[in-house]
């Protein structure tokens, strides 16, 4: 029998990879709207993130989310993914 494959993401922070289901993702939607999108499902270009505060902390210093999604995140997507933290 076939094994399942695991599906792998990279962060964009780190450049590690790791499994879906370990990264937070963060999306902008066709209409132009960035969110943090808890369930992994959203329609749009994704960007994954690792699951620590050093990680978003950085990503929030670097401007690497706007790099990768080419579009101004707003500060509320940040305090969204520290609640995700401690939503886990």
């Amino acid at each position: 029998m076939k094994t399942k494959k695991i599906p792998l993401r990279k962060c964009v922070v780190t450049g590690e990879r790791f499994e879906k289901k370990q990264l937070m993702r963060v999306v902008r939607t066709p209409e132009g709207i960035v969110i943090y999108d808890k369930t992994g499902k959203a329609n749009g270009r994704g960007v994954y993130l690792s699951r620590s505060k050093e990680v978003i902390a950085k990503a929030k210093k670097t401007n690497v989310l706007k790099r990768h999604l080419e579009i101004e995140i707003p500060e509320s997507i940040y305090e969204d993914l520290m609640k995700g933290l401690n939503d886990e």
